[in-house]
């Protein structure tokens, strides 16, 4: 089971909310801490291990910075994420940039800043090296197939426009040796949202075998196993999280097996977390502005699906509690929706709750990972805030909400805006 807690009490959350309306996003950092902590500890018995945070995550420099502190790096998908890591003080190979459809841009930055870069297509390799150069660390990321079933979340192997084909891989290692590139790992990432112990240890299985036979036929000693993310949450109270201690020790039984003995005792372990170390670590509070009887019950939210897209293009559950009715019978079912002109802009369809009151305080958990970071502006809803619950307590804004002037800004019209 898994206990949903939030961190504050209901005083504490009252008076937050006069300096801060609702909604807005709440991250925990002791949670944060403890759970990349839990991580780290994971893969102490690797020969070197970091963790390359998932900025799009939660795209945050003051998330980010927290993280690097602790020894984290991070994995970039953009130049404004390139940019948020410097900011955070992430250097050099500390960052990985996953190729992804990349423009030009992107690599420049990227081997500017002397990141790593993660290579997604055979045709990129020769891209990036006319329209930026060659970096000094190069992975390719591997999509193995029918080999793993994916998931709703990430889709399956086969019909995701991720990765190289095994063969594939093959040839661009050996094409990026001819071009004169020196420094190698190998990446993947096909599994999401993951609780399951066997869904890791197939994922390490795969990647130790193609590192050791990169070895055997092209000679390439890689640098690092990267094995992606995928670390999941117990998003339903029901759930149990996933057995960090029995992942740790059957990667490791794996590596024994199989790199050791191809003479890759040295090769490091690198990962790309985000909902494993933030996602429980935040939640949603808005105020119940309506509630409305026609052939359902609807509760009328301050938020929206643009401050939380997950339920409505996952179907993804979100726990929900009641500030100050956390222990009152759930014997009212609704659902509990936000204000924009979509059918889906539900974050709860026929959830059993305690009576809901106006003015009700919602706590919406498990919002700190793929939260406000997908957030978007369509009907003009604006970005809420983010605050950060600081280790002892203290409250710090960390993202302002988005003003109407905000959302103006760029555009380009004649005439006055409203006076």
């Amino acid at each position: 089971m898994n206990e949903k807690k939030f961190p504050l009490t209901k005083e504490e959350t009252l008076r937050l909310i006069e300096r801060y309306p609702t909604p807005f996003h709440l991250y925990d950092e002791a949670k944060i801490r403890a759970n990349f902590r839990r991580l780290r500890e994971t893969f102490a018995w690797a020969p070197s291990f970091r963790e390359h945070f998932a900025v799009k995550a939660l795209p945050n420099p003051r998330i980010v910075q927290l993280l690097h502190e602790d020894g984290a790096g991070t994995d970039c998908s953009s130049i404004p994420e390139l940019i948020i890591s410097a900011a955070a003080g992430v250097k050099g190979e500390e960052i990985m940039l996953t190729s992804n459809d990349t423009p030009y841009e992107e690599f420049q930055k990227a081997i500017e800043l002397g990141a790593v870069i993660n290579l997604d297509d055979l045709s990129h390799l020769d891209y990036m090296a006319k329209h930026a150069g060659l970096p000094n660390l190069l992975c390719f990321r591997y999509n193995p197939g029918n080999l793993v079933e994916g998931n709703d979340i990430i889709g399956k192997p086969v019909e995701a426009k991720y990765g190289l084909t095994r063969e594939q891989m093959f040839e661009g290692y050996r094409r990026a040796l001819e071009m004169g590139v020196k420094r190698f790992g190998v990446h993947t990432m096909v599994i999401s949202a993951e609780l399951r112990t066997e869904a890791f240890l197939l994922t390490a299985r795969l990647m130790f075998e193609l590192a050791a036979e990169l070895k055997e036929k092209l000679g390439i000693h890689v640098e690092f196993v990267n094995l992606g993310g995928g670390f999941g949450i117990p998003y339903r109270p029901e759930q149990d999280g996933i057995d960090y201690d029995a992942v740790g020790a059957g990667i490791e039984k794996l590596y024994n097996e199989i790199m050791r003995p191809a003479g890759r005792g040295d090769v490091g372990i690198r990962t790309e977390s985000a909902r494993g170390i933030t996602g429980d670590a935040g939640w949603l509070v808005s105020t119940v502005l309506h509630e409305k009887d026609t052939y359902k019950k609807y509760i009328g939210l301050d938020s929206c699906m643009a401050n939380l897209m997950r339920p409505a293009i996952y179907g993804a559950y979100h726990h929900i509690t009641i500030l100050g009715k956390e222990n009152e019978p759930a014997d009212h079912v609704y659902d509990v929706t936000g204000s924009l002109c979509e059918n889906n802009d539900k974050f709860a369809i026929d959830r059993a709750l305690p009576k809901i009151d106006i003015g009700d305080i919602l706590i919406i958990h498990d919002t700190g990972a793929h939260g406000s970071a997908m957030g978007f502006n369509y009907n003009a809803k604006l970005h809420c805030a983010e605050l950060l619950r600081r280790m002892d307590g203290s409250i710090e804004l960390i993202r302002r909400p988005q003003t109407i002037d905000d959302y103006f800004a760029t555009l380009k019209y004649e005439g006055s805006l409203m006076k």
